[in-house]
């Protein structure tokens, strides 16, 4: 379940290919170039002839040093030298912050956190970090509320925002136009958007329609499993309550979206396919299915699986409802040499300007609203989703986004209920109440309840 995490990351951070913006050609920004696997708490503090070094630490191929953030900071401020270290893999990355934290020694003057870990980070770490709600330069009205929500310790842990957010990853539904209109449905983007638009349940009654006319056999989605991500992902309360309770499974919400769900599976609608792995990569180009629930960075991993032949052939509409999968933040440690300058570094490279560029370069999509009037955003179009205003489509979905509570174990919980109980639905004919169960079961070991 882990390796499924890692797969996800990776796949948001180095796959998102081909943006073209207002009229400019297309970037190329795919390929799976990682930094090296070091330790990213290396670096001097100074770094001679009067500069201050500031070290980052993050994990995989972030974007921030790919996207040329670091070399224009530089340019601005001579005295700053930048040197970014990374870890490939964010569950080798994430237990090495925990424990120099915990240590206070050994870190990076600015850390990156994965969105699936921020909610422990804010909990049981905030007093170790600079408030970066209170750096000269950060608005919290310039961020999407949710977002600055889910980086601000909780009020009886002092209320600071510790945590800025890089990048979020709103979803839309990806759809093949070729395989919507054999079975004589719509395939404008607008009027397919229509089909669901504010309910889940009409995603499910329009997949019931297109395998009625496209015949058995004909796969609606790629996997129940991601259905039940993208309708969870659109719930202001999943797995934990306002206190931190777990919750997830008297929350009508949850076991909602796990029966919806589960009625791809039992109405034939599911191609049975688990996420990232090499069979799903293959249904991108084999047409296994018509419709994939797809957050801003699968486009790119789309083109990439889906290769020059499934160019114009793939669209993306507005989802049912607004969602969000993915995502992450930047903290600052208090026991850094050089906090003060990181912290100013932080809110730059996390201000909406720097975030339209990480966006235009780099793909991930900004997760401070202010951002989205600016040119690379609001006019960004995808030439392979046959120009799809992808600007537009994925700020609207990022603005309807609900403030959502993020447990701890958020991601123990969620693999779970995808990989255990989800995954016999889809793929073992179990029935949906025996899925629940074997997740229920596997959650609750996992969290010794």
């Amino acid at each position: 379940m882990r390796a499924q995490s890692t797969a996800r990351a990776r796949a948001r951070r180095t796959l998102f290919t081909a943006v073209a913006t207002m009229g400019a050609a297309a970037l190329l920004l795919g390929g799976c170039a990682q930094d090296p696997e070091t330790d990213p708490t290396a670096g001097p503090s100074s770094g001679g002839k009067g500069q201050t070094t500031l070290t980052v630490g993050v994990f995989g191929a972030f974007g921030l040093q790919e996207a040329g953030l670091y070399d224009e900071y530089m340019a601005q401020n001579p005295g700053i030298r930048i040197e970014q270290t990374s870890i490939e893999r964010n569950e080798n990355y994430y237990p090495q912050l925990l424990t120099h934290l915990g240590t206070g020694s050994g870190l990076a003057d600015i850390q990156a956190v994965e969105v699936n870990n921020i909610a422990e980070i804010t909990a049981t770490q905030a007093d170790k970090l600079v408030d970066l709600g209170k750096v000269a330069g950060v608005d919290k009205a310039a961020y999407l509320p949710w977002k600055w929500a889910q980086g601000t310790a909780p009020a009886a842990k002092g209320g600071a925002t510790v945590g800025l957010g890089t990048d979020i990853g709103p979803q839309g539904i990806c759809y093949r136009k070729d395989l919507f209109e054999a079975a004589g449905l719509p395939s404008d983007r607008e009027a397919v958007g229509a089909l669901w638009a504010g309910d889940w349940g009409k995603y499910l009654e329009t997949g019931k329609t297109y395998r009625a006319k496209a015949g058995d056999g004909k796969a609606f989605v790629d996997s129940a499993s991601g259905v039940m991500a993208a309708v969870t992902g659109s719930s202001a309360q999943r797995f934990y309550d306002e206190q931190g309770k777990v919750v997830y499974k008297t929350n009508p919400a949850v076991r909602g979206a796990f029966d919806l769900a589960a009625s791809f599976a039992t109405e034939g609608l599911s191609a049975k396919l688990q996420q990232f792995t090499p069979g799903w990569d293959q249904g991108f180009a084999n047409g296994a299915f018509a419709t994939v629930s797809c957050p801003a960075w699968m486009l790119g991993y789309i083109q990439d699986k889906a290769g020059p032949a499934g160019k114009d052939k793939w669209d993306v509409a507005q989802a049912p409802k607004p969602s969000n999968w993915g995502g992450s933040f930047l903290v600052v440690p208090k026991a850094g040499k050089n906090a003060e300058a990181a912290a100013k570094l932080a809110a730059w490279l996390t201000a909406p300007e720097q975030q339209a560029k990480l966006f235009e370069k780099r793909g991930s999509f900004p997760s401070a609203s202010a951002a989205y009037k600016l040119p690379a955003v609001s006019g960004a179009k995808h030439e392979y989703f046959g120009g799809a205003p992808i600007g537009e489509i994925f700020s609207k979905a990022a603005q309807g986004v609900p403030v959502t509570v993020v447990g701890p174990k958020d991601l123990v919980i969620s693999q779970n209920l995808a990989d255990i109980g989800m995954l016999q639905v889809d793929q073992k004919g179990r029935s949906p109440q025996e899925g629940w169960e074997a997740a229920v079961k596997a959650i609750d070991n996992a969290l010794d309840q």
